[in-house]
């Protein structure tokens, strides 16, 4: 079953998109797997200290996405294929990517400078 305690909420993004791209992450890093059990949405809540409609809305949104089905004798189960999958990296990697480029922007560096310095760096 999948742990919500190592999440740590920032205060920048709601935090049912937090949730949600926790589980995403979990998905692409091995730690979920298709037919993984999730906690109840109270259990997350108290793991958490956050309110139970704060949860209840992160799971609407997995399951809209696809990611996550629910059903009254299961509860919440992780679901996954090869689409979904790909779909949730995609997501994720461009995400990464806008922010790095953001912070780049920031401090005025180089688009020539920062491909050559990630060229330099991708095989350490």
């Amino acid at each position: 079953m999948l742990n919500f305690y190592e999440l740590h909420l920032n205060n920048k993004d709601p935090v049912y998109m937090q949730l949600a791209s926790y589980v995403k992450r979990q998905i692409l890093l091995g730690h979920a797997a298709a037919g993984d059990r999730l906690p109840s949405r109270r259990e997350i809540a108290t793991q958490l200290n956050i309110n139970p409609n704060t949860v209840q809305k992160a799971f609407k949104l997995m399951e809209d996405e696809g990611y996550v089905r629910t059903s009254s004798t299961q509860g919440s189960i992780i679901y996954i294929d090869d689409t979904i999958c790909a779909k949730i990296e995609d997501e994720l990697m461009k995400g990464l990517i806008r922010e790095f480029i953001g912070s780049a922007k920031e401090v005025n560096l180089s688009f020539k400078k920062v491909v050559e310095l990630i060229s330099e760096l991708w095989e350490e």
